[in-house]
Formats: structure tokens, sequence, C-alpha cells
């Protein structure tokens, strides 16, 4: 791949001693500047929070894992409520199918705060 595309002109790597070794044996990359940068606690936190499991990504903001749960017992079928494939759907189609939802939900929280003019 180096072979067909120009070299770059900086390698920027953690401070590992296994990287001037992999870079040694790579001739295309003789002449790059070698930068290290200082490993820090959490450089790439945005894409290790990216593949956490769905407990502990929504975690971070609750002390308590029971309280956690409950919320995700509760929250996860109303989000699937409204969460439609925005991108199989036409922008008209998307419109009803979402307003024909929101009716669905008033009708049944009215029910829910109100539910005694139920029967």
């Amino acid at each position: 791949m180096l072979r067909s595309n120009p070299a770059p002109r900086k390698l920027v790597t953690e401070q590992l001693r296994s990287y001037p070794a992999a870079k040694a044996g790579i001739p295309e990359l003789a002449n790059v500047k070698h930068v290290f940068v200082k490993a820090a606690a959490r450089p790439n936190n945005r894409a290790e929070n990216s593949h956490q499991p769905t407990r502990e990504r929504h975690m971070h903001g609750f002390r308590d894992p029971g309280r956690t749960q409950a919320f995700l017992l509760t929250f996860c079928p109303i989000r699937q409520h409204f969460a439609l494939k925005r991108r199989l759907l036409r922008a008209s189609l998307y419109c009803k199918q979402l307003a024909a939802r929101f009716v669905a939900w008033h009708e049944f929280a009215g029910l829910a705060q109100n539910p005694s003019t139920a029967f």
C-alpha cells in the first residue's frame, strides 16, 4: 500500500518499543519523522466508549447499577416505539408513521395518567 501512495510526513505513535521496530522493517518509512506522544490515561475515550455494551455505556449517568437497570427496562421499549428505520423510509412516510406513533403514545399516556376515565 505504501508503494502506491506517498509516504506520510510524520508518524505519531505512543511510546511503545514495538513501533520503531516495525517502522525499521518498512523501507518506505525510513525517512519519515517519528513523533512519540505520551500515553495518557484515556486518549481514545470516544472510540472506547462506543464499543461498550449498552448497560455499561448508559451507566455513566447513574451511581447505582440497580437504578440503571430499572431505567433501561422502562426506557428501552419506549425508545423502540419511536425508533423508526429512517434510512428505509421516504420523508413523507417517516413523518406520517412518527405522527401516528406519537398519537398512540399520547393516548396511552393519557390512560396511564387518568385511569379512572378509562372505564
